[in-house]
């Protein structure tokens, strides 16, 4: 008896278990390997551009002329399924860089155009918007990946992260398309106002004095007068750039609203960005440190329904976080995924030896803990290097 088929196409029929000779990105299926259920099925395989499917069962209705050892075959395949993985993880994560790095660049040019060339300047910013929303709505379930604005990350680069992360928040949240263009174009212009304040105050590393700090918190007026000369962006995203540093107990500024007087839309940005900047430095480094200080130091800033949805958004294992895997390797979270504990991980020995993308969520590999800085090898730590910037775009994967 033969041990496996190499099966022409013409002898498909349903009931058969087979294989395709295809990347799992290359076919419409949720799995390469599945059992034929219908007719549909069958000439949905023959659009493929394929000749032949490998069969993994069934081949008593079939003749077995053209049998091969299907063992060879199905670890052959198995390998080669699990190199196409990883090479299309590779793919999505250069993917999201190179995304959110051309965002940056056309939210510079937007912000360049928004005193002499207004309009410029909105249309600039919409096209930006647009392909945002391109991306959010690329994959049914949109997820995170982490990507790296650079040493020193600029205005734009922030607010690109900090619009990817409301939108992401209103998508959860149902948001409609409307209110997820405004929270978009809200966040890439919500720091604006920076521009006016001098550079020595802005990039200061050191505590601000009084005075500073007073000149830095007029940074919402300041882009709000620069956006409202020609009547062109909407009332949203307006209030955004205005009121993004608003509380819900009233304790923020310029006005001191609370609670409802604060737009949802607005309130959505003004989280993303209290959350994206404890991320830059301090307390917040870590992304769970910074998921735990919202909690802890955040009480009745910002509503705990939205802090819930944002948990939601970034997994309890955010991108950027360090962890310890059940395989008892280290890693940094790359990309969440519908399984929160088999997020995409570049993970290591802990001797920081075999680096290595891992696709926890087909490898039966998950996560046991979070593991600080200190806990990991001077290797390790060069490998996993958790002290870059952390920015976030949405995974094509």
């Amino acid at each position: 008896m033969s041990k496996g088929v190499k099966l022409p196409l013409s002898q498909l029929i349903v009931g058969l278990t087979i294989k395709l000779p295809l990347s799992w990105t290359n076919h419409p299926f949720v799995f390469n390997q599945f059992e034929i259920e219908s007719g549909s099925q069958i000439e949905l395989i023959k659009s493929l551009n394929i000749s032949y499917v490998y069969l993994i069962a069934g081949k008593e209705l079939i003749t077995t002329t053209a049998a091969q050892p299907i063992a060879t075959v199905v670890e052959k395949s198995a390998e080669d399924y699990a190199k196409e993985q990883l090479s299309s993880l590779r793919k999505s994560l250069r993917i999201s860089q190179q995304r959110f790095q051309k965002c940056g660049v056309e939210c510079r040019t937007a912000f360049s155009k928004i005193s002499a060339e207004p309009e410029g300047a909105y249309r600039a910013a919409a096209t930006l918007v647009e392909s945002l929303m391109d991306h959010i709505k690329e994959t049914p379930i949109p997820c995170l990946a982490l990507v790296n604005s650079g040493e020193d990350s600029a205005i734009t680069e922030h607010g690109v992260s900090v619009a990817v992360l409301s939108m992401m928040l209103g998508h959860l949240l149902d948001c409609t398309n409307s209110e997820l263009r405004d929270m978009a174009m809200g966040a890439l212009f919500h720091d604006l106002g920076k521009l006016k304040v001098p550079d020595v105050i802005r990039r200061k590393k050191s505590n601000l004095s009084d005075h500073e700090v007073n000149f830095l918190k007029m940074h919402p007026k300041f882009g709000y007068d620069m956006m409202t000369k020609q009547n062109l962006f909407p009332e949203a995203v307006l209030d955004i750039v205005l009121h993004h540093h608003e509380w819900a107990d009233g304790s923020g500024y310029p006005n001191g609203l609370k609670g409802p007087a604060i737009a949802l839309t607005t309130q959505i940005v003004a989280l993303a960005n209290d959350f994206e900047q404890l991320l830059k430095g301090g307390e917040g480094r870590s992304p769970q440190v910074a998921l735990g200080y919202l909690f802890k130091k955040r009480v009745g800033k910002h509503a705990p329904s939205l802090i819930s949805a944002l948990v939601k958004v970034l997994g309890i294992y955010p991108p950027g976080t360090l962890v310890l895997l059940s395989n008892a390797q280290v890693a940094k979270v790359l990309v969440t995924t519908p399984l929160v504990k088999q997020p995409h991980v570049l993970a290591c020995d802990e001797n920081g030896e075999n680096t290595t993308l891992r696709y926890l969520i087909k490898e039966n590999i998950s996560i046991e803990r979070v593991v600080k800085i200190d806990e990991l090898s001077k290797t390790a730590l060069t490998k996993l290097d958790p002290s870059a910037d952390i920015s976030f775009y949405f995974s094509p994967l």
